[in-house]
């Protein structure tokens, strides 16, 4: 075993691989940035990508005026997710502020609403929405049908009920009722799925970064030429720059798993040692893309340009923060060019479901050809230059 670690220490592929960690060590700024953006990166990721929405304008028209209609809108102020913020004299004005901007949402509650909810018949009320901003509109109108739910299920014993104003559906003849379980993450945390996918696209983006920053840095300063110069294969030299980032990016991954525990909570409920594998295949491809990419190019600019057009993409088209079934049928079989999202399945399915190799390894075997053939060509090519 001595004589072994001895040969190893005493290869000049050692030497080189010593000389460039020492090189890192002394650039603080690419320590730095191994540290301070992917930490910083994972509690913005968790915390401004959350879909809840809380505290929406409310506006009112209550023209009940009762204890009754109080206590609908008190119904909607306790659920967090609607915050009163003015009432008015009428419909057109509710309309008014809503045209305005001043308001997200209004509720207009009839005069009739107490005496209808009184005799124990189906009161309605009408719920407008600034739809300009779908997104917000459709999850509010969803806050708005529970909490009008959650209120009649409180009544059903007094035969009590409120309707939204909506267009008459047809009522079936049969009744269905359902059971909902919601498997791997109870609570409905948002951050444990962004948390999950976005642990992808920081390594790739991190790995490209660094890799092109670091070789095209080289490039710039002339160090190549001097390693041309000594008896170094150009292989020795690729192996010797890639390894020591490799090793420094990893640590990435345990920054962002401890942040994302000590933060949001998010659990590893699966084989670590299975998850730190993918991510080294997820970083090996993110080195790749940032080796490929100084081939090309002459300054830091220049890669960080080309990065810049490379990397959006990547993370918008990997699932990591939108689900890839809300995407149009033609877009979706591209992301599975993508290594960032077979990485994000991975880790989702290692860290919330527990999954295995036996679940997983389709994506890992993608992982590993985008890891292979990316590393492979960039190496070619800087070998070629090299050369």
């Amino acid at each position: 075993m001595k004589n072994l670690l001895h040969k190893i220490f005493a290869t000049r592929l050692w030497a080189l691989f010593l000389k460039e960690l020492r090189q890192i060590k002394r650039d603080r700024r690419l320590i730095a940035s191994l540290i301070v953006p992917p930490t910083i990166q994972i509690l913005i990721f968790g915390f401004a990508l959350n879909p809840e929405v809380t505290n929406l304008r409310l506006g009112v028209v209550d023209e009940s005026r009762s204890a009754t209609s109080r206590e609908l809108i008190s119904a909607f102020v306790e659920s967090q997710s609607f915050q009163v913020r003015s009432f008015y004299e009428s419909g057109e004005a509710l309309g008014a502020a809503l045209r305005e901007g001043k308001l997200d949402a209004g509720l207009i509650i009839p005069n009739d609403f107490a005496r209808k909810r009184q005799r124990r018949e189906t009161a309605d009320v009408q719920l407008l929405f600034d739809a300009s901003d779908s997104n917000t509109a459709g999850i509010a109108a969803g806050y708005a049908s529970r909490i009008i739910a959650a209120l009649n299920q409180r009544d059903a014993i007094n035969g009590r009920a409120i309707a939204i104003n909506s267009p008459p559906m047809p009522k079936p003849e049969g009744k269905i009722s359902s059971w909902v379980a919601l498997l791997y993450n109870p609570g409905l945390e948002s951050a444990w799925f962004i948390i999950t996918g976005t642990l992808g696209i920081l390594l790739v983006l991190n790995g490209s970064l660094i890799a092109s920053a670091s070789l095209v840095k080289e490039k710039e300063i002339g160090t190549v030429e001097q390693l041309l110069m000594t008896p170094a294969e150009a292989s020795e030299i690729i192996i010797a720059k890639i390894a020591p980032l490799f090793l420094l990016l990893l640590i990435d991954i345990g920054l962002a798993l401890g942040v994302g525990y000590a933060v949001f909570d998010v659990p590893v409920r699966g084989n670590l040692l299975l998850l730190c594998s993918a991510g080294g295949l997820c970083i090996f491809a993110g080195i790749g893309i940032g080796t490929f990419i100084a081939t090309f190019t002459r300054s830091q600019q220049q890669a960080q340009l080309l990065i810049f057009f490379i990397n959006p993409p990547l993370a918008l088209l990997s699932g990591a923060t939108t689900p890839i079934e809300g995407m149009p049928d033609w877009l979706q079989p591209l992301t599975y060019l993508n290594p960032i999202r077979h990485f994000a399945t991975i880790a989702r399915g290692i860290m919330l479901k527990a999954a295995g190799m036996e679940v997983l390894y389709p994506h890992l075997l993608a992982l590993l050809a985008f890891a292979v053939l990316l590393v492979g060509i960039s190496a070619w090519r800087f070998r070629k230059q090299l050369g």
